[in-house]
């Protein structure tokens, strides 16, 4: 998978198509991402013992989406990874548009 945590991505399907936000979370079993303040949904809690001191009630958290509606940013666009070997022997990521390093 060419997205990793940290990066800077927009999504390009689905109902929060143009919104950009950070990753949190990857998943690569499930090929899904968790991206800040994108595919919100409302989550009923229940007031339990493990929640000791938490109250019941609605939470607003950002659901997985799968990797391949969303792509990484580079100046506001949307851009395709690739790799490189450097001359050390290092494997980078490159943007596909303009060769630069990810």
């Amino acid at each position: 998978m060419k997205i990793k945590k940290g990066d800077e991505v927009i999504v390009i399907a689905g109902k929060d198509k143009g919104a950009t936000g950070k990753v949190l979370r990857v998943d690569p079993s499930r090929e899904r991402v968790v991206v800040e303040g994108v595919n919100i949904i409302t989550k009923n809690i229940k007031a339990d013992a493990q929640r000791a001191g938490k109250e019941s009630g609605q939470v607003k958290v950002e659901a997985p989406l799968h990797v391949s509606n969303v792509a990484l940013v580079e100046d506001g666009k949307p851009v395709r990874a690739g790799y490189r070997i450097d001359e050390d022997g290092t494997k980078v990521r490159v943007s596909r548009r303009t060769g630069k390093e990810i």
